[in-house]
């Protein structure tokens, strides 16, 4: 049986920095926050040597990472992979995003985020549909060829595997926005994302149902002038919840700055992490496109960029160094509010008695040094 505490850390819970605590696991769970001076003689302790210690990072957009890539290959071992790589950068939890493509590839994706579920708890959080019901003009690296907008049979498919489905990225202005309504009381989350619609079409989506934005700025109608918001105006004047890229190349820090003032805690940092992240290959296959990656940067034979490099541990040192974040607040957009975001803040995204042990330990070089899931500790020296 797991029955262990973490000991001298500095303690970031969500709400408070503790000091001279120690977080007691036991079994799956924290099973009690305490001064470290009130711990039993007897229980094992691992001595953190002065490093944070925090809820485990989720990471709500994550196409791929480790060398591959969930669209490339639709397994449970792909996952798995994602998911040790996921570890070395401190992520415990995330949601694997599959972008657009025919029916027959989104149902066997259904199929294998089943399996892993059944195998794995506390990890994968569900799927991810980023895509096929997006817009054209703002389709970034998806293939405009299988954009389109969702069969009947495909509605229904989604409404009767929401228990696996989180999350389905659709643009405003695609008639599938339609069904906005029942995706939502079917428990999905319905994200606006790739669209290029303008300030009240994107209004009327949120007042139907949208709870999330994709990556903020990206794909997406900019606010173009004092007359007309676009997408990113429609998103910054609402009290949804967005993910942002912070690698330094999507966005603009001064955008990250003014997204942070004005979304406050429903600003969520995602990675969009693809197949480099967490390697050092050069270059990769996104849906059957070559997709190069140099100097950070992931990009395709048109120059669009094709999602992101960057691990969840470097987006917190970025946020801290880049955009006037302190390390607190970094923290719980990479925790605590993305559970928020995706209604499993009961059992994740904090150090709180009774949620699951799926913690991160990182130095103070934003190194990561162990983490654990459910309840098992895991060195990464």
């Amino acid at each position: 049986m797991n029955h262990y505490a973490l000991t001298n850390s500095v303690i970031y819970t969500g709400e408070k920095v503790l000091y001279q605590h120690a977080v007691v696991i036991k079994e799956d769970k924290i099973a009690a926050v305490v001064l470290e001076n009130e711990l039993p003689a007897t229980l094992e302790k691992i001595d953190l040597q002065g490093a944070n210690l925090c809820a485990g990072f989720i990471d709500l957009q994550l196409n791929g990472c480790g060398g591959v890539m969930f669209n490339e290959d639709i397994s449970v071992r792909t996952l798995e992979i994602m998911q040790e790589t996921n570890l070395k950068s401190g992520t415990t939890s995330y949601l694997p995003t599959f972008i657009t493509s025919p029916d027959e590839g989104m149902k066997q994706a259904v199929q294998v985020m089943r399996d892993y579920l059944a195998k794995h708890q506390n990890q994968a959080l569900g799927l991810h549909f980023e895509g096929p019901y997006l817009s054209v003009e703002k389709k970034g690296v998806h293939r405009p060829e299988y954009i389109r907008e969702a069969s009947g049979e495909m509605l229904d498919f989604f409404c009767k595997n929401s228990d696996v489905i989180t999350k389905i990225t659709l643009a405003a202005e695609n008639p599938t926005a339609d069904h906005i309504p029942r995706l939502t009381e079917s428990g999905i989350i319905v994200s606006i994302g790739h669209s290029n619609a303008d300030y009240a079409q994107a209004k009327q989506r949120i007042a139907e149902g949208i709870s999330f934005a994709t990556h903020l700025h990206n794909a997406m109608s900019p606010i173009s002038s004092g007359r007309e918001g676009g997408v990113v105006g429609a998103v910054l004047d609402s009290d949804i919840y967005a993910g942002i890229i912070v690698d330094g190349l999507h966005v603009d820090w001064s955008n990250v700055r003014i997204a942070k003032k004005v979304k406050g805690d429903k600003l969520v940092i995602v990675t969009d992490a693809v197949a480099p992240a967490g390697t050092n290959i050069d270059h990769f296959i996104f849906v059957g496109k070559k997709v190069l990656y140099k100097d950070g940067k992931c990009i395709d034979e048109f120059g669009s960029l094709g999602g992101a490099a960057i691990t969840m541990i470097e987006s917190i040192r970025n946020v801290v160094q880049y955009a006037d974040i302190s390390l607190n607040e970094a923290i719980r957009m990479c925790t605590l509010y993305p559970a928020r975001a995706i209604n499993v803040d009961n059992q994740l995204g904090s150090i709180e008695v009774g949620k699951i042990a799926n913690l991160a330990v990182f130095d103070q070089q934003f190194n990561v040094i162990g983490t654990a899931v459910n309840g098992n500790w895991q060195s990464h020296q």
